[in-house]
């Protein structure tokens, strides 16, 4: 069978379980569990996907990850397509997960039925990757060694906008405790050290400091404790930043400079002050070139319109451990509408996006896309060493 009549085979399939498909997505929806608590979503999609032939590992290396196979080892390439499926905290589905879950699913399906169809060789693993919004679920998946032998892996992520090639920043998280002494507040105040007073500092401080930022950095935080009463002198308060530049190199720049500002408030206040950042940082999203310009002519052939590129101009979309993947072997994460104008993510109103029936239809034409794409590295020796030097050169000038 041609290559051509299995993309077909395989959007044929995604459409004929549109219904099932979005029942799966509003399941995720309507009960959101946070990161490494999946348990929900982890039954849903392991019951469909085994229903629907594959052979299922749940549990598989996390509590909430699992592992859905089709094909053999050495029978040919092995693609990866990835879901996630965990919510924000009090917003719920703001970004949109249960749609990425979807589509892995949905994809999942379609390269399964092509294969089948056509005898083509290969090895198909839909992967369950919990904690995306916080935990660095792919990043323990990394460490337990789940891609070692996948040839690509692949997922597609809702927005406000269409693009194969999105930009994604490294991040690291930083969690900043101030330690000062508790006195009363207008009996005794010469005898505390204000440890609120060293937090307002160094929230100031890091704002000071952006004008002096590159323009595609960023710092981010909140102060989460402030003190315990206002007539006592606060002794300990705790603030949690985020930072964020184009590449690890650059990160690092960053963080030495937000480190000063976080030990000045200390000298100014005379606290003391005790800082971690986060082991599991999120790198830079490397996407593979020849993947997503396949990606993005199958999803043209089925009618995905993207978003023009003098709109994307400077536009930043977050951060992701899928980043950590594109370090390890050749990926994508394009990024697709959801029917919505205007919303972006991480608002109540995407919220109510991705639960809408308006992005069932662009979810399923990105799954098919997708699907397509897979097909393209079994069957197309040249995709697939494309892909791979893409990767070379990639990592080594990276």
């Amino acid at each position: 069978m041609a290559a051509t009549n299995m993309k077909e085979t395989a959007c044929e399939e995604i459409h004929r379980f549109a219904p099932d498909l979005n029942k799966i997505s509003q399941a995720i929806w309507k009960n959101p569990e946070q990161y490494y608590e999946e348990v929900s979503a982890h039954h849903v999609l392991t019951d469909f996907l085994e229903k629907h032939g594959f052979e299922v590992e749940r549990n598989y290396k996390l509590d909430t990850a699992f592992r859905a196979v089709f094909g053999k080892d050495g029978s040919g390439p092995h693609v990866a397509i990835l879901c996630e499926y965990d919510a924000l905290p009090e917003i719920g589905h703001a970004c949109g997960h249960n749609l990425i879950a979807e589509v892995g699913v949905a994809a999942g399906l379609g390269v399964k039925a092509a294969l089948q169809a056509s005898g083509t060789g290969g090895k198909l693993t839909v992967l369950g990757t919990p904690a995306e919004e916080e935990g660095g679920g792919k990043i323990d998946l990394i460490n337990a060694d789940v891609f070692k032998d996948v040839d690509a892996a692949m997922m597609a992520h809702p927005t406000p906008y269409v693009t194969a090639f999105p930009v994604y920043l490294s991040d690291v998280g930083c969690v900043i405790k101030f330690h000062g002494r508790a006195s009363h507040a207008a009996g005794f105040p010469w005898e505390g050290i204000n440890a609120l007073d060293a937090a307002v500092l160094c929230y100031q401080n890091i704002s000071c400091l952006r004008q002096q930022m590159k323009p595609d950095w960023r710092v981010h935080g909140i102060i989460n404790n402030g003190g315990v009463k206002q007539n006592i002198i606060p002794e300990l308060t705790e603030l949690t930043f985020s930072m964020r530049a184009p590449t690890d190199a650059e990160l690092n720049v960053l963080k030495e400079k937000v480190s000063k500002c976080i030990e000045a408030a200390a000298s100014a206040t005379g606290c003391t002050v005790e800082y971690e950042f986060d082991r599991k940082k999120y790198s830079n999203l490397v996407t593979n070139k020849t993947l997503a310009n396949a990606f993005e002519a199958n999803a043209r052939s089925i009618g995905v319109a993207f978003t023009p590129q003098e709109q994307l101009k400077g536009m930043i979309c977050g951060s992701t451990d899928m980043g950590n993947v594109s370090y390890v072997l050749p990926s994508i994460h394009p990024i697709f509408f959801v029917g919505v104008g205007g919303c972006p993510n991480h608002t109540r109103e995407f919220t109510a996006a991705a639960g809408s029936p308006e992005a069932q239809p662009y979810t399923l034409d990105v799954g098919k896309a997708l699907a397509m794409t897979a097909v393209d590295i079994y069957t197309s020796p040249n995709t697939l060493a494309e892909m791979k030097e893409d990767f070379r050169r990639d990592m080594s000038s990276a």
